[in-house]
């Protein structure tokens, strides 16, 4: 059908422009003729733009309609990559964004926080979390002050020694600081001024920060800072008289509060964590701790109905819009790539979609694809939500359809990772739209080479004919110069008779 219909047009043309070209040679020769028989000259300016036109029509007929063609298949694949690369990042954005995801919940946000972990299947959820302790850092500060206007003051030169770890006593009941247990790093704080110690303890990145704070009345301190939990202890030691002595019976420095673990129980269980963020105690939950509680908080979770139902009609809306630009590009009669073979795997693709599986396992009566889910075909090939189907569905299986809406990083069948797949091969370079961009665009330069080619030769053809007749012209004035002159000769003659 196809080719039958192309073979028709191209006939069609060329028989056109047949007749065309010979309309135009009989033209300019009836001009020539009744030229030379009125004897009133030859105009040779529309008689060789005639002829050279009449030469080239055909060809330059042709090659318009081939350059019409290859620039109407560039924009159509333009179309089409543009839209369906479109719908690949809207989804895909959709799906990063989390809000097709079940969501945990806290009776007391106060205390803690919980969110999704990316991936997570967390329908029925239910925990009870006690807070009992929070986990802190160790701070210290030093006892006296600098005059803001004389950071340069030295605390002390030479080389500092600090050791992160956890604690270590003097007693058995822990309750007399003896040190720190852990690895000890040199640090070289040069000068000793307030601004070199500083940048010397950050630069170090041994798990201590250092930052200069000035009080109201102008005084300036160094305040150290370690990071949370129980082996996250520190000491800090110097020359003798240096005042950053942080440690046990230090006198110069002055310790603000104690690295410690987080102390809470899950479900009856005690547990201790290093980070008032704690991603791997509940499956698929990052919890934030915030303050102590009383009472237990209580887990739960919340499916996103409202967010999958819409998702899934956003989906089927912009999937029809998407095979009608595909469709009507690869339309048999009309359309601009209805030869194009990477067009049309991507429309077969594309048809194929509602009933591609979408997540894994093969387990009877759970869903899988778009269409068991009451995403439905209408015969014309584009898609229609059944709601009542849809609504079912994700009541029953709220896990297996947000894996449907998972990123591709956590399902590598979901539609997103679908998608994503199918645009990258459909504007592949090799093999997809990009490879035919590459082909219709190298045929179009060639055809302007052509062009060119043409154009060349009409400006040739046109010197040649024009230098022709305006020599004719000149013979044939020549003629009637010579006509005149016997004619007046001869009726001289004949006067001279009578």
């Amino acid at each position: 059908m196809v080719t039958s219909t192309t073979s028709t047009t191209g006939t069609t043309s060329t028989a056109s422009t047949t007749t065309a070209a010979q309309t135009a040679i009989n033209t300019a020769t009836q001009a020539l003729l009744t030229g030379l028989s009125a004897g009133s000259g030859v105009d040779t300016g529309t008689l060789v733009t005639s002829l050279v036109e009449a030469q080239f029509a055909a060809r330059t007929a042709a090659l318009k309609s081939k350059s019409d063609t290859l620039t109407a298949q560039i924009s159509g694949i333009s179309t089409i990559k543009s839209t369906l690369t479109g719908f690949s990042t809207a989804l895909a954005n959709l799906v990063k964004g989390g809000t097709l995801q079940t969501q945990p919940t806290s009776s007391n946000s106060s205390v803690l926080s919980a969110t999704a972990i990316s991936g997570a299947k967390l329908s029925g959820l239910s925990a009870s979390v006690t807070v009992t302790r929070l986990a802190t850092a160790q701070t210290a500060r030093t006892t006296a002050a600098v005059a803001s206007a004389d950071r340069t003051t030295s605390l002390g030169t030479g080389k500092l020694t600090l050791t992160v770890g956890t604690k270590t006593y003097s007693d058995t009941a822990k309750t007399v600081w003896s040190g720190v247990s852990g690895t000890a790093v040199d640090i070289d704080v040069g000068d000793g001024t307030l601004d070199s110690v500083v940048a010397a303890i950050n630069a170090a990145k041994a798990g201590v920060t250092a930052s200069i704070v000035t009080d109201a009345n102008g005084g300036a301190f160094v305040s150290l800072k370690g990071t949370t939990g129980d082996a996250q202890a520190f000491t800090l030691k110097g020359a003798t008289g240096t005042a950053l002595d942080v440690g046990p019976a230090a006198t110069k420095t002055i310790v603000m509060s104690t690295a410690q673990n987080a102390q809470l129980t899950v479900d009856g269980i005690a547990v201790e964590r290093s980070s008032n963020t704690i991603s791997d105690l509940i499956d698929g939950v990052k919890l934030q701790l915030s303050s102590v509680s009383t009472v237990p908080v209580t887990l739960g979770s919340s499916t996103p109905t409202d967010a999958l139902t819409q998702a899934v009609n956003d989906v089927v809306t912009t999937y029809n819009d998407v095979l009608a630009a595909v469709t009507e590009q690869t339309d048999p009669i009309t359309g601009n790539l209805r030869s194009d073979p990477a067009a049309m795997s991507l429309l077969r693709s594309l048809k194929a979609l509602s009933s591609k599986a979408l997540v894994g396992g093969a387990v009877s009566g759970i869903p899988r694809t778009l269409s068991e889910i009451g995403v439905a075909t209408n015969t014309d090939g584009t898609l229609r939500v059944d709601s009542t189907l849809l609504a079912k569905q994700i009541a029953a299986y709220p896990d297996t359809i947000e894996s449907m809406f998972s990123p591709s990083g956590t399902n590598a069948l979901s539609l997103s990772a679908t998608l994503t797949a199918l645009t990258t091969s459909a504007t592949s370079t090799l093999t997809g739209l990009g490879a035919s961009t590459v082909r219709y665009t190298a045929a179009e330069a060639d055809v302007a080479k052509q062009q060119d080619k043409v154009t060349d030769q009409s400006a040739q053809l046109s010197i040649r004919l024009t230098q022709q007749y305006a020599s004719m012209n000149a013979r044939v004035s020549a003629y009637k110069s010579t006509q005149t002159f016997l004619t007046n000769q001869i009726a001289a003659w004949n006067k001279s008779d009578s």
